[in-house]
């Protein structure tokens, strides 16, 4: 229990942290990396990409039936809502109308989740067929370009292996999608869905119209996500792009190869092919019943 204490109020005082540094963008709703430069004014990093949704991943829901169990931290947990509420505040959500019994503790509270999934949920930044990209489609004819001290930096879309000759022309986060971030982000909509309910609901994709609970919207993810391996109308697998041995040769078309990452818009594999350490994690989702 004095572990788990020190975890929620580091927890919290880097959820305040972030907040004081201003990484969370009100007029984009998104979060940002910020650039300090001694004796200049901070300058947010207008990026979208997985930086702005893995504050996502920091939720979890801890119910009144677990704080019965614990009661040493139950004390402590109180203590700290009643003490130092200005960091409570920061990660601590209970209104009496929710549908969970307990709490939601997350640095992206239910005020914020809608604007930052309305950027996540649309085709033309992070929404793929096939997951969730790395890096928003949007920067493809609207790279961000910083300029300083006389020179230019640029971040663009790229769906698949990089242009850039950074890590050794090996900087695959421009755009391809990475099974293991999709994975936690598919978490993170579940524990929201826990703590929200049903009657949270939100577009899926953004501006169809077509209003979907998180519970829903973590399926179809897994969906996206399974589809990569599995047939689609025309017989072919998108894992394995434009390769024909793969694609029509009967004795390969069904060694599925588990790939680093996959192309942001095709869904064709990259980088190494057996990848079981993290694209493994498709077993789970097939298990949802979306094969």
């Amino acid at each position: 229990e004095d572990l788990a204490t020190k975890f929620l109020e580091h927890f919290t005082y880097i959820a305040n942290a972030m907040d004081e540094c201003g990484l969370w963008n009100t007029e984009d709703g998104f979060y940002y990396d910020v650039l300090q430069i001694p004796g200049a004014e901070a300058l947010p990093l207008r990026v979208r990409s997985m930086v702005g949704l893995l504050p996502l991943a920091a939720t979890t829901t801890l119910s009144h039936e677990t704080l019965s169990r614990l009661p040493a931290f139950a004390a402590r947990f109180e203590w700290f809502r009643n003490n130092k509420p200005h960091h409570a505040a920061n990660v601590t959500h209970g209104e009496p109308s929710s549908s969970f019994d307990g709490w939601l503790l997350s640095i992206v509270s239910p005020e914020r989740l809608p604007q930052i999934l309305w950027r996540m949920f649309d085709e033309q930044e992070f929404l793929s067929p096939f997951g969730l990209r790395s890096l928003a489609k949007s920067h493809l004819e609207d790279p961000f370009v910083l300029h300083m001290s006389g020179s230019e930096a640029s971040v663009g879309y790229e769906p698949a292996e990089s242009e850039a000759g950074l890590f050794g022309g090996n900087s695959n986060w421009r755009g391809p999608i990475w099974f293991p971030l999709n994975y936690l982000l598919i978490e993170s909509i579940e524990r929201f869905n826990r703590y929200l309910g049903r009657s949270f609901t939100i577009d899926y994709p953004t501006g169809s119209g077509d209003k979907r609970t998180l519970g829903e919207i973590g399926d179809d993810l897994s969906h996206r996500l399974v589809s990569l391996f599995v047939d689609d109308q025309d017989g072919r697998r998108p894992v394995f792009g434009e390769s024909d041995r793969f694609q029509q040769d009967p004795d390969w078309h069904g060694q599925l190869l588990f790939y680093e990452y996959f192309h942001g818009d095709t869904g064709c594999g990259l980088g190494a092919s057996h990848q079981t350490g993290w694209t493994g994690l498709v077993a789970k989702l097939v298990g949802r019943g979306n094969s």
